[in-house]
């Protein structure tokens, strides 16, 4: 006999009861986990052509008009919005817009309680 012809022994039938149930154990995760990565691929591909659905229409050149003696304190982008700090005579308020329309989409004023 050489090494590469090794004995090896019939398994008692615990040890096939066992070996079963490790592979049907094995089966089952290897099911999820295929299960698991095709949903995320699927949601995946599903935003992907969704989006690219949605086409963006340029925005022709826009001017907004402040109040008078209105300054532009800082501007960022929150989310899906634009959105712009303005100080108007002491007063802090806060302008936002949608980024593909450029229309207004809200606004919120600070005051100082007297």
């Amino acid at each position: 006999m050489t090494t590469s012809d090794t004995a090896v022994p019939e398994p008692s039938p615990e040890q096939a009861a066992l070996f079963a149930r490790v592979r049907r154990m094995m089966l089952i995760a290897g099911l999820t986990t295929a299960l698991a990565i095709c949903a995320v691929l699927i949601a995946v591909g599903y935003r992907l052509f969704k989006s690219e659905g949605r086409a963006v229409e340029p925005v022709g050149d826009i001017t907004a008009t402040l109040p008078k003696g209105a300054k532009i304190v800082s501007s960022g982008v929150a989310g899906d919005l634009l959105v712009i700090t303005i100080e108007i005579g002491g007063i802090t308020e806060i302008r936002t817009f949608n980024p593909h329309t450029l229309k207004p989409a809200g606004k919120l004023k600070f005051a100082n309680e007297p």
